[in-house]
């Protein structure tokens, strides 16, 4: 259990105090509803180990969606000192770059309702979902290592991706220093046959309409241009190849290093400039550039569906972005600049106008970030902010966050009362089997409007417009 105790230092800020271990305090940023919720698990157990870490700086951020992990809490960012520093598959996460993308359409409310149904059964016979399920889409090896190596420029050249596509992805769909060498056999042959396939646990497509735009300039400029207009919301990762590739290097790092000098042995790590931390971040960015592709091909066969239904239909990818990733990033610390190692696990990047990471569409108004809700409620469209780079790394929430386990769901929420609540708010549905789905049930999170709210009154993220699901595929 957490003895230390935390204080309040702002509205919507919590310090946990450096004392003890711990090289730099953690600073939470929720309300008081939202810090409750986050203290029910073990938290703020996590970012105190995290922040007991070596090479760690400044502090440890917990986001408002914050909750238990494996090793590191999901919703947790740390940065490190290249030289002093270490790497850590488990504040990276083991679905390594899980993200969110977002499409906007030509296409009314109105409009699509006339053919939901038949559009949404054809996407889900398109993409398949649940634990080790295959795609249409297998490779040979050497074509998995062209996807590892190159990412969305395997799309590109395999006419699964445009030009305005890549240029509407985080780092173009494409992390340098990728090597498919670095990624084991096994790893390789559990991701082989599943790109373009959704995966189990959170993972969804969800067709949307606009509910509200708070930023009309801004969401013009997304290409979120009127209220009732369809968006689709896709949310997936790496697959058991970006599974196993965390487990090997966990394997790998506790052979190499051990962790009897850690404070969980779930935090195992190397420094980042040893040879293993240089193969872990070659292998990371490989499974990585695997997830880019991943949302890829399932864009495609959505576009498919679409353009069977509405052949003058249009699907423009908005901006397609990571939540569990490692990057070197420059940022101010006791106001001096510097590159850091910036570990985000379940959290997204929030980088303000002019940093060059931004696509050169969107350097002038900063980062699109997509914050989905669970099943069934609102998802919100924000844009990064100054704010969040001087408070938390440039960095802000991923979604809702969990409060209830898998286990508990399942053992104790009603398949019907889902079916009913689904149903009257006129949401179609498509899963593999009602009892996956009761893991995704929305009292299984935490409230997203709230976790917006905060995210906006901070001013790590500001609001852009909020997205409403009329069709659901979960994984």
């Amino acid at each position: 259990m957490l003895k230390n105790k935390t204080n309040k230092i702002t509205e919507n800020i919590y310090e946990l105090p450096k004392s003890g271990k711990m090289n730099v305090p953690v600073e939470i940023f929720a309300s008081e509803i939202l810090f409750s919720k986050i203290k029910e698990d073990k938290t703020l157990e996590q970012a105190k180990n995290m922040a007991m870490m070596q090479g760690v700086v400044e502090k440890v951020v917990v986001l408002p969606d914050a909750h238990q992990g494996y090793g590191a809490c999901i919703g947790g960012v740390s940065a490190y000192d290249l030289e002093k520093g270490v790497i850590s598959p488990g504040q990276c996460g083991y679905d390594i770059n899980c993200g969110v993308r977002l499409l906007v359409t030509n296409l009314t409310k109105s409009d699509f309702l006339k053919k939901r149904t038949e559009v949404l059964n054809e996407i889900y016979k398109n993409v398949p979902s649940g634990v080790g399920k295959e795609s249409d889409f297998k490779l040979t090896i050497n074509e998995l290592d062209d996807v590892l190596n190159t990412g969305i420029n395997w799309a590109l050249k395999n006419g699964y991706a445009s030009k305005e596509d890549i240029e509407r992805i985080e780092d173009n769909g494409c992390l340098q220093g990728a090597d498919a060498s670095k990624v084991s056999q096994r790893a390789k042959a559990r991701g082989k046959n599943q790109l373009g396939s959704l995966g189990s646990g959170n993972h969804f497509i969800e067709l949307q309409e606009v509910e509200s735009i708070f930023n009309e300039k801004t969401a013009k400029i997304l290409g979120i241009k009127d209220k009732q207009q369809i968006v689709i919301m896709v949310h997936s990762g790496s697959r058991g190849l970006g599974h196993q590739t965390c487990s090997d290097y966990v394997q790998k790092m506790e052979k190499e290093y051990g962790f009897e000098h850690l404070p969980d042995r779930e935090l195992a790590c190397a420094p980042i400039n040893s040879k293993l931390g240089q193969e872990y971040r070659s292998a990371m960015n490989a499974a990585a550039n695997f997830a880019f592709v991943n949302r890829q091909l399932i864009t495609h066969q959505i576009r498919k569906a679409f353009s069977k239904f509405f052949p003058k239909s249009k699907l423009d990818l908005v901006y397609d972005i990571t939540h569990n990733i490692v990057k070197f990033e420059e940022h101010k610390v006791k106001g001096k600049s510097c590159t850091l190692c910036v570990h985000r696990k379940g959290a997204t990047r929030s980088f303000g106008p002019g940093r060059k990471e931004i696509p050169a569409i969107y350097r002038k108004i900063g980062c699109p970030i997509f914050i989905p809700g669970s099943m069934g409620t609102f998802s919100y469209v924000l844009i990064g902010t100054k704010k969040a780079e001087e408070l938390s790394f440039g960095s802000t929430a991923h979604g809702a966050g969990r409060v209830m386990s898998r286990s508990y769901a399942i053992n104790n929420l009603s398949e019907k009362k889902l079916e009913k609540e689904m149903s009257d708010k006129d949401v179609l549905m498509r899963v593999g089997s009602m009892r996956g789905a009761l893991e995704e049930a929305p009292e299984v999170y935490k409230d997203i409007d709230e976790v917006v709210r905060v995210s906006d009154e901070l001013g790590i993220g500001q609001l852009v417009a909020r997205l409403k699901p009329l069709a659901v595929v979960k994984g």
